[in-house]
């Protein structure tokens, strides 16, 4: 039996009403709204383009950090290539000076996995004076998204 599990069940398990997530949605900086835009999107070069000439992005669960817009965009490209329906749903956001902390869900379906996931996850934005992405750090369990699709803790995405 696949599990399904809908951005309710997921707000529902934080302890946050779906509508509560909407109505943030009204209220987020331009920024985190164009950097869930570019992760729900298709178009990889959104994504770098949103950072500096010499942002980094690091992904924490995974253990790698990416320099530049053509490295960004190739990160986001390889996402895609690896998990069906990636999404990011921003529950909130905060602000401190240049830097804003996202709380969202970060879901998909791992491709040949049995089950999709849907994980809390945080990041971390640290901004330049005309609101590019200088750094971007996301921070979520990746056992818990190996859990969620039906992998074994020490399964590793295929190389090609």
């Amino acid at each position: 039996m696949t599990a399904l599990i809908s951005a309710a069940t997921v707000y529902a398990a934080l302890g946050t009403p779906a509508f509560a997530a909407q109505d943030a949605e009204q209220r987020l900086p331009k920024v985190v709204t164009d950097w869930a835009r570019a992760w729900n999107g298709t178009d990889p070069q959104a994504l770098g383009a949103l950072f500096t000439a010499d942002g980094t992005y690091t992904d924490q669960a995974v253990g790698v950090t990416f320099h530049g817009r053509p490295e960004i965009a190739s990160w986001k490209a390889r996402a895609d290539d690896l998990i069906d329906n990636v999404h990011v749903t921003v529950q909130a956001a905060h602000r401190d000076g240049d830097r804003i902390t996202v709380d969202a869900v970060y879901s998909g379906h791992l491709k040949d996995a049995p089950n999709p996931f849907a994980v809390p996850m945080t990041t971390l934005l640290d901004l330049n004076a005309r609101c590019q992405i200088v750094s971007d750090h996301d921070h979520y369990s990746l056992n818990a998204v190996l859990a969620q699709s039906g992998l074994p803790a020490d399964w590793t995405p295929p190389t090609n």
